[in-house]
């Protein structure tokens, strides 16, 4: 794990590294967080792929589409389009789909219920199209899935599922989505810093969907969520 605190940036560095210095170390935090795989139940097991599933099989598309249309650079523009072409050429919603099924895992209400107060604050927050906070959100969450993808594959094949077309495709093309957003980021940021708006909380959508990745493992309380 990094050595770095989360809350400190480090001196000497450009904000953007010292943004992904940050964001590595939220990253960290929540895989040691994750429960050992072997000492959860089958019902647990598929409880996490389902409330995955029903996050990511219809709103990745809808956050990159909102980074998009905020972005104002040329740049972010070209990089955040570019993962958006491959998410819809290659199906990942599909894929997505079909390793659920796999796992025995397809979303019931219950588990959509289960994420539905930390995912409407997500789409709110991407909603209000904030350039810097949206594209730094999206490169923390391209980071958090590259290295998730071995757990969630271990979580599939203790299921039963020898279907891993989705995590082996997603732990090797996030790396290079990831480094893309940071370019991305510094584009936006140095755009940002000639911009006559006052500074926002730039790691805003990171928090938020830090707690709905929690909600994702932990399995909320479903008897206090909005029915």
């Amino acid at each position: 794990m990094s050595s770095v605190p989360c809350e400190v940036l480090i001196p000497n560095q450009s904000h953007t590294a010292a943004m992904q210095e940050r964001i590595d170390c939220v990253v960290d935090d929540l895989l040691a967080s994750l429960p050992r795989v072997e000492r959860l139940t089958a019902d647990e097991r598929r409880g996490m792929i389902a409330r995955y599933t029903a996050v990511l099989e219809g709103n990745f598309i809808y956050w990159m589409t909102g980074a998009y249309l905020a972005a104002g650079s040329d740049l972010a523009r070209a990089i955040i389009l570019d993962n958006l072409h491959e998410e819809v050429r290659d199906c990942h919603p599909g894929m997505l789909r079909k390793f659920a099924v796999a796992a025995g895992a397809v979303p019931t209400d219950t588990d959509a219920l289960a994420v539905s107060r930390s995912l409407s604050q997500v789409r709110l927050f991407i909603g209000r199209l904030s350039p810097v906070p949206i594209v730094v959100m999206m490169a923390f969450f391209e980071g958090f899935i590259q290295r998730f993808m071995a757990y969630l594959a271990e979580l599939a094949q203790r299921q039963g599922s020898l279907e891993q077309e989705y995590t082996d495709v997603h732990g090797v093309c996030d790396v290079a989505h990831t480094k893309e957003l940071f370019r991305a980021l510094e584009a936006e940021m140095a755009r940002a810093h000639d911009s006559t708006k006052p500074e926002q909380n730039a790691f805003e959508g990171v928090e938020l969907l830090r707690a709905l990745i929690q909600d994702i493992v932990a399995n909320p309380d479903c008897s206090s969520l909005p029915q």
